[in-house]
C-alpha cells in the first residue's frame, strides 16, 4: 500500500508539471503583451502613446492682447511728450561713448540722412505718446502697429528662418513666449496672475535712439519686454510693458523702463502719423 501510495503521488506530481507548468508558461508568456496592451489603452499604467503637441501660442494665451490700446503717459512726461533738450540725459545710465554721441545729436543731420525714424526703434517705441493696435497675424505671430511713426512690430512665437528675415530694420528681430514662471512670493510682475507675461525678446535691430534727444543704442542692443495686462477695478484694462535695454556701447547698466496703455472700445483716436526727427 505504501509503495502504491508513492506511485499515486508520484502520477500526481508528474500530471501537474505536464499539465499545469505549460499552462503557467503560456500565461507568462502572455503577460508582457497583455501589459503592453494595457499601456496601450491607457489604463493607468502609462502613457498612452506619444504626448500631444503644445497647444499654439494663440490658443495657449493666458489673456487677450488684441485691440486699440493709447498710451498712458503718468511718468517721464517731460521727455516722452516733447524732444528734451540736448544734453539732457537724466535717468539714462549713459556710458562715455553714449554721453559723447548724445552730445553730438544733430536732428537737421537725421532729416537729410532720412534717419528721421531713429527714436521710433524697438527700444524707444513703447515710450512714444502713441496708440497700438495688436492682432493675431496667425496663430504664432502677433502684430503690433502704432500711429506715431507708422511703425510696425511683429512677434513670432514660432520662429522659422523665413519668417524671422534678416532684421537691421528700426524694429529688429522678435522672439515672444508665454512666461509661466512663477515668482517666489506674492502676486506676478505689476500685480498680474503669476505666470501671465508675455516675454519678447529683440535683437538685430538697426542702431536708434532711447529719447528723441539723441540718446542712442547700437545694432548689438537686446531689448527684453515682459508684458502683462491688468484690470482695473473701475473697468478698465491696462497693459504694462516693463523693458531692460542692455547695451554695453552706449549703457553703463541695463535701462530699465515701465510703460503703460489703456484699451479702448475701438480706434476712435487712431491717427497715424510720420516719424519726426525732433
Amino acid at each position: 500500500m505504501k509503495k502504491a501510495g508513492r506511485i499515486i503521488l508520484f502520477k500526481r506530481a508528474h500530471s501537474f508539471r505536464n499539465g499545469l507548468l505549460p499552462i503557467l508558461t503560456f500565461t507568462l508568456l502572455l503577460a508582457p503583451a497583455a501589459f503592453a496592451q494595457g499601456q496601450g489603452r491607457g489604463g493607468g499604467r502609462g502613457p498612452a502613446g506619444p504626448p500631444p503637441p503644445p497647444p499654439v501660442a494663440k490658443a495657449a494665451a493666458p489673456w487677450d492682447p488684441t485691440g486699440y490700446w493709447v498710451a498712458l503717459v503718468t511718468e517721464d512726461w517731460r521727455y516722452r511728450m516733447a524732444t528734451p533738450p540736448k544734453g539732457d540725459l537724466t535717468g539714462v545710465p549713459v556710458s562715455p561713448a553714449g554721453r559723447a554721441a548724445a552730445n553730438a545729436w544733430d536732428p537737421a543731420k537725421d532729416e537729410a540722412a532720412g534717419n528721421q525714424c531713429k527714436a521710433f526703434g524697438v527700444a524707444g517705441l513703447m515710450r512714444m505718446p502713441t496708440r497700438l493696435h495688436i492682432t493675431w497675424v496667425d496663430d504664432e505671430t502677433l502684430k503690433i502697429e502704432t500711429d506715431a511713426g507708422t511703425q510696425t512690430r511683429i512677434l513670432h512665437f514660432k520662429p522659422t528662418p523665413g519668417s524671422q528675415g534678416e532684421g537691421g530694420d528700426l524694429q529688429g528681430v522678435s522672439i515672444a513666449s508665454w512666461d509661466r514662471s512663477i515668482p517666489v512670493m506674492g502676486p506676478g510682475r505689476g500685480g498680474a496672475p503669476p505666470g501671465a507675461s508675455l516675454k519678447v525678446v529683440t535683437t538685430k535691430m538697426k542702431a536708434g535712439y532711447l529719447r528723441k534727444n539723441g540718446v542712442p543704442y547700437s545694432e548689438n542692443t537686446v531689448v527684453t519686454e515682459y508684458i502683462d495686462r491688468l484690470e482695473h477695478p473701475n473697468g478698465d484694462s491696462l497693459l504694462v510693458f516693463e523693458t531692460e535695454v542692455v547695451d554695453p556701447a552706449n549703457l553703463a547698466t541695463p535701462f530699465w523702463t515701465s510703460s503703460h496703455f489703456k484699451r479702448q472700445k475701438d480706434a476712435a483716436g487712431w491717427n497715424p502719423t510720420p516719424c519726426a526727427a525732433h
